[in-house]
């Protein structure tokens, strides 16, 4: 009941700062004649993070749906189809994230430079690529899924299974799914060691200011790269122990309320994390509450 407990206050903290978040960067987009690359792609990650924390929440199973009289062979195939997708999204937005900030910071000698002039424009292009492969690859979980039980089947949650399926097909699922993760993994601890470099050579560079008596400023390209930097970190790490804690469970064949939630409670870590790292890092956001504090205290007085 604690864990239970726990996760619920979890994924109402993550869907509120995810909800924040996606609300200041949509009223941002549209004031702005030329929104920044790296905030179309924070609105759409903080969009799929607030479906993910939704879709794992079993009170939408058992109650919600329910009220629409909707099936519950039904509510488990959707439920768990749109929860695999928005977690293969959330995977590949951060990788996006990365290469953003990596072609946003990258000098014109480097060879990802050319992509800045019309890095918007590749941003859709790349939604459009991650929403079709995550929804293609996950399509699977649409026939597989059931709302029922036995002993041949693998529990996924308390009300719903995966059907027991043919091994070739099973092998190639995972494989593709794991070959489509490590893909992007790669590419984020890629671009990671780019802004280590980066980061580093900025450090020199200060450090010859201060030398020089100039002080030096942290640039805004810096603030946003650190940023960056610690979310894919942080992803890392928890993608990791997700895939311990699932390959654990998935041994057990049978469900364990105690597993499922401490899985569900680390899967969501990023989710939860991710929009409030994004929110105290944003001087704009912070200049909005500063003042919303500055003006209850006048009120209040």
């Amino acid at each position: 009941m604690l864990l239970k407990n726990g996760y619920y206050f979890q994924a109402g903290i993550g869907i509120l700062a995810n909800a924040f978040l996606l609300i200041f960067h949509i009223f941002t987009i549209h004031q702005v004649h030329r929104p920044r690359p790296i905030d179309i792609v924070t609105c759409h990650l903080a969009s799929v993070h607030i479906v993910m924390l939704l879709t794992r929440l079993d009170i939408l199973s058992e109650d919600m749906f329910k009220l629409v009289n909707f099936p519950n062979e039904l509510i488990c195939k959707l439920l768990f189809y749109v929860n695999r997708v928005t977690r293969n999204l959330s995977i590949s937005n951060t990788c996006l994230l990365s290469i953003t900030q990596v072609i946003t910071i990258s000098p014109s000698s480097f060879c990802l430079s050319r992509f800045k002039q019309k890095l918007t424009n590749y941003i859709f292009i790349a939604f459009f690529c991650f929403w079709s492969l995550n929804l293609s690859s996950n399509s699977h979980m649409i026939i597989y899924t059931v709302a029922h039980s036995n002993r041949t089947n693998l529990n996924v949650s308390k009300y719903c299974s995966l059907s027991t399926m043919n091994s070739i097909i099973m092998v190639l699922f995972l494989s593709l799914s794991l070959f489509q993760n490590i893909i992007f993994v790669g590419i984020m601890l890629l671009s990671s060691m780019y802004m280590i470099i980066f980061l580093c050579s900025h450090h020199r560079k200060s450090e010859y200011l201060h030398s020089m008596r100039i002080s030096p400023r942290i640039s805004p390209a810096k603030r946003a790269t650190c940023t960056v930097l610690v979310l894919v970190s942080f992803f890392v790490i928890m993608y990791c122990a997700d895939i311990i804690i699932s390959s654990f469970s998935t041994a057990l064949q049978k469900y364990d309320p105690i597993v499922l939630d401490i899985q569900r409670l680390v899967g969501n870590v990023y989710a939860v994390v991710s929009p409030l790292v994004l929110i105290s890092s944003d001087k704009r956001i912070i200049g909005i509450l500063q003042k919303l504090v500055e003006i209850k205290i006048v009120l209040s007085s």
